[in-house]
């Protein structure tokens, strides 16, 4: 029997989730076609949404950051199929130049990235307070896709690199815990003000 792939090109049975939080919230169940026309957009966990699909249904969102971010953004809004194309295409880069498959890399990158810690404000005594609280595993999983993204975007706008090549150099630095990602950066941004906030 032929094994499915992403996108016919990427084999998912063998990719593997070693942190323990994150395994119930990374879907990789192959399909061929990752879009599901919102048929599981009511699922509460969004875990059966395949990961892959998430990144691309995020490439499309635009002005979650404000005014500046609607203007980088503006152009893909909604273009399902020109997103898809966008991520096979930092797919196949980030084969080429690791030699991994690239499935595997986006999910080491998501397990460096993803924050365990950050603060909120509570209110005692009529002033507010920050706390440190820990991260449930479905935000941190919201939280590192939103970062790659946003990152990427920050990194394509006006600048000489492509979309393509700056959301796969984003996954790429971020599977290498380098602090040059943006996600990573702002990992450890939240974690150290909640740090300072026990």
């Amino acid at each position: 029997m032929v094994q499915m792939k992403i996108f016919g090109l990427y084999d998912a049975s063998e990719v593997r989730v070693e942190d323990p939080g994150l395994k119930k919230v990374i879907n990789l169940n192959a399909k061929l076609m990752l879009k599901s026309h919102g048929r599981i957009k009511y699922d509460p966990t969004r875990a059966k949404v395949n990961v892959v699909e998430r990144l691309i249904n995020l490439l499309q969102v635009p002005g979650s950051r404000g005014k500046k971010h609607r203007i980088i953004t503006g152009w893909i809004t909604g273009k399902q199929t020109k997103c898809a194309g966008i991520v096979i295409d930092a797919f196949k880069i980030i084969e080429e130049k690791t030699g991994e498959n690239p499935l595997k890399v986006l999910v080491k990158a998501i397990e460096n990235a993803a924050p365990r810690d950050e603060v909120t404000s509570i209110e005692y005594g009529g002033a507010k307070y920050p706390q440190a609280v820990d991260v449930s595993p479905r935000r941190r999983l919201n939280l590192v896709l939103r970062y790659i993204i946003n990152g990427s975007y920050d990194k394509a706008f006006n600048k000489k690199a492509t979309i393509v090549e700056s959301l796969a150099r984003e996954i790429m630095l971020a599977a290498d815990n380098s602090s040059e990602s943006y996600a990573i950066s702002k990992k450890n941004d939240a974690e150290k003000q909640a740090d300072a906030a026990r």
